[in-house]
């Protein structure tokens, strides 16, 4: 049974990705607030919104929160969300160096099980930056912490020990790696994401192991 656990979290690991906003810090400005969507490629078609705010700090800091969702029959289904923010570090003319840090509630569901899942990632950005565009690297890690099972019936008709609740320790974490940039205009920025995921065991890959995030944000003051 212990065993049947692992494996479900393992390829629930696999379907964990979800992105924070791409900011182009040098187009900020004095605008505080940050409306996102975005939509992007996983292991399958997904979309979502997002909403940052700028505090008025002597360190630049943005708070953020972003909700994903996968597309299928059951909109709830795959479910994706995160709270945290993003610091820039230090700052050499054009060059920035960023991290993010964000905890994670993610909810996956099929036929034979809905997991619910607590983790948490950090980023660290480095990148150059315009007011009128940007580009950048990222070295990013996501791990699940804890998660709780609940198995359908057909499930429990096969294997009726298997018990429902909360599994820990942790045990799924993937790194990912890649390139972000964009284009602003006005109060309007258009992004691109796109890059490479792998286990954290660095020998294992998911079945679709890139990421490719569009994004639109609009600044408000």
């Amino acid at each position: 049974m212990k065993a049947i656990i692992i494996i479900t979290i393992f390829i629930f690991s696999l379907f964990t990705k979800i992105y924070s906003q791409n900011i182009n810090w040098e187009n900020l400005n004095e605008k505080k607030h940050i409306l996102n969507i975005n939509t992007g490629w996983e292991y399958s078609f997904v979309y979502g919104i997002g909403y940052a705010y700028k505090l008025e700090t002597k360190i630049p800091i943005v708070l953020e929160s972003t909700v994903s969702f996968a597309t299928g029959e059951v909109i709830f289904d795959d479910l994706k969300t995160r709270i945290g923010g993003q610091i820039n570090v230090y700052q050499i003319e054009n060059f920035r160096f960023n991290a993010a840090v964000h905890g994670i509630y993610r909810r996956y569901g099929n036929p034979l099980v809905t997991l619910q899942n607590f983790g948490a990632d950090a980023t660290v950005i480095i990148g150059y930056y315009k007011p009128k565009w940007f580009v950048s690297g990222e070295l990013g890690f996501d791990k699940a912490i804890i998660t709780h099972f609940k198995h359908t019936k057909i499930y429990e008709d096969v294997y009726p020990e298997i018990k429902n609740g909360w599994y820990e320790p942790a045990t799924g974490g993937n790194f990912n790696f890649g390139i972000q940039g964009g284009f602003s205009f006005n109060r309007n920025d258009l992004t691109l994401r796109a890059g490479r995921v792998i286990t954290e065991d660095f020998k294992n890959t998911p079945l679709i192991p890139f990421y490719v995030q569009l994004g639109y944000s609009y600044k408000l003051n």
